[in-house]
């Protein structure tokens, strides 16, 4: 991997109280729109869209949804009208095929989620280094940042692989309770309510700090390793260097981020009704839809980017690659 600061080490970037005061969720709006006309407007290529646009597909692959619905012979047993002894016996009879065919779904659609997430984060490099350098490039991130890509990998993994057992733990929990509370025949306590609730809670809690766990990974830890020749772990240790003691400043940007997605919701929306809905044919098509909202994708990874830079040069993405790109 290439180190854009080959002498920086992973030391504590104290800021002065003028400087933390200094941190703006709204100063990195500007430059951030500046980067957008900069990488895509100045001058305008389309080879150079499709390019960048296919390392933001990467980026982002797995992500969002798009709903598939699939048309089981069985869907006349499901229905809600169906006999349930007619369900019980197909069950009964065709149990171990059932149980067979229902494992390998399992297996595929593991590795199939494994893949993407081997994939999103190669692209993340890929985007950001676009980003970054005002290049569009494939094959030079895809190879250069194959070390810190596989490394956020198994972290994302393993980081996922956690929140999902504590997550279907909980939900198990609740889900029992449940079930005892609706046959205690009318003898409901108290105690049994609000063990639901306390462990609803916990639940909500768990997503939201997972939530926020990976957001900040995707917009902070990233960079970090993009700087930095580290691992992902040694990347959050960093990190968590400058985190306690600005939660304010990040919470704000927490907020300002949901105010980011609502403006881009709208300007889609916009965009939709505009064209009478001939927009969102081509928005949902993979990749057709990733370069046509290329410019706010850009402008999001660019905003965050400025955002991280305030807190010093060792974090500033856009500072360290201008000098990379000096003559020596």
């Amino acid at each position: 991997m290439r180190s854009i600061h080959p002498e920086a080490s992973l030391r504590t970037n104290r800021m002065t109280p003028e400087q933390l005061s200094a941190i703006s969720v709204i100063k990195p709006v500007s430059p951030a729109i500046e980067k957008v006309k900069t990488i895509l407007f100045k001058p305008f290529d389309i080879g150079k869209w499709f390019t960048i646009g296919f390392c933001a597909w990467l980026a982002f692959l797995g992500q969002g949804g798009v709903n598939f619905r699939a048309n089981f012979p069985c869907r006349d047993f499901c229905r809600p009208g169906a006999p349930l002894d007619q369900v019980k016996n197909v069950f009964s009879e065709h149990f171990l095929l059932i149980a067979v065919l229902a494992s390998f779904g399992l297996l595929i659609g593991l590795a199939v989620m494994i893949t993407l997430l081997w994939l999103n984060s190669r692209g993340r490099f890929m985007f950001l280094y676009c980003i970054a350098e005002n290049k569009a490039e494939v094959k030079t991130p895809w190879q250069n940042f194959r070390k810190p890509a596989n490394s956020l990998w198994l972290f994302k993994l393993v980081s996922g692989f956690i929140v999902f057992i504590c997550l279907a733990l909980c939900t198990a929990m609740i889900a029992l309770m449940v079930i005892l509370l609706t046959k205690s025949y009318g003898r409901i306590r108290a105690a049994e309510i609000l063990a639901i609730v306390c462990l609803s809670l916990v639940t909500a809690l768990i997503a939201i700090a997972s939530a926020l766990f990976f957001k900040f990974t995707n917009d902070f830890v990233i960079p970090i390793m993009y700087l930095h020749p580290c691992s992902c772990s040694d990347a959050w240790r960093r990190f968590l260097q400058i985190l306690p003691s600005r939660k304010g400043v990040f919470a704000l940007y927490i907020l300002f981020q949901i105010v980011i997605a609502m403006a881009i919701a709208a300007i889609l929306l916009a965009l939709v009704f505009g064209t009478c809905c001939c927009a969102a044919f081509f928005l949902v098509i993979p990749y057709v839809g990733t370069v046509l909202m290329l410019p706010l994708l850009v402008f999001k990874r660019a905003y965050s980017l400025y955002y991280l830079s305030q807190f010093g040069p060792d974090f500033d993405v856009f500072a360290a690659a201008a000098i990379a790109q000096q003559p020596e």
